[in-house]
C-alpha cells in the first residue's frame, strides 16, 4: 500500500495555521443615494497564543501599563 505524500491531513493543516497564523480583513460599505446605510469592518485573526504574542510584541501591541501612563502624561 502506497501512502500519498501530497495530501495533508486536517491536523497538519490546523497545526500550520496555528503556527503561522491567518488574518482575514473585511471592509464593506453600503450606500444608497449617497447615504451610508451600513458599514462593516472586521479583522479575524486565527493563530496560537504563542504566535499572536510574538506578533503583538513585534508591532508594539504589548506595551506595559507604565509605558501607557508615560505616553498619556507626555500627551497631556
Amino acid at each position: 500500500m502506497k501512502k500519498s505524500t501530497d495530501s495533508a491531513s486536517l491536523v497538519e493543516v490546523i497545526d500550520r495555521i496555528l503556527d503561522k497564523g491567518i488574518v482575514i480583513d473585511i471592509w464593506a460599505r453600503v450606500n444608497l443615494v449617497g447615504i451610508e446605510l451600513l458599514s462593516i469592518e472586521a479583522r479575524v485573526v486565527i493563530a496560537s497564543v504563542r504566535t499572536w504574542l510574538c506578533y503583538a510584541n513585534a508591532v508594539g501591541l504589548l506595551k506595559h501599563e507604565h509605558d501607557r501612563e508615560q505616553e498619556e502624561l507626555a500627551l497631556a
